[in-house]
């Protein structure tokens, strides 16, 4: 009988071992999805700041572009005047 009990014994200091080192990657595991989580925070509001300068960015081109056009247009306007339209406007 003490052959059994020894048996049994080794078997749960093995089942021990084997739940010890689970709880240990369970850990090491839930630091490393802690720091991910973290870093994809910083990724989302990294691109939120980029998001934001690009509309920016946008915004300031549409507005060079609406200021040209308007020159452009004053450009043409001018051109094909009259001269002497042009002349006793002055």
């Amino acid at each position: 009988m003490k052959l059994g009990n020894d048996l049994i014994k080794k078997k749960f200091d093995e089942i021990d071992g084997q739940i010890d080192f689970m709880i240990e990657l369970c850990h090491t595991l839930q630091l490393e999805n802690q720091e991910l989580l973290l870093k994809i925070k910083n990724f989302e509001t990294e691109l939120d700041k980029k998001k934001e300068t690009e509309d920016e960015y946008l915004d300031q081109q549409a507005l060079i572009h609406s200021k040209i056009d308007g020159l452009l247009t004053k450009l043409d306007d001018f051109a094909n005047s009259d001269p002497e339209e042009a002349s006793s406007n002055l």
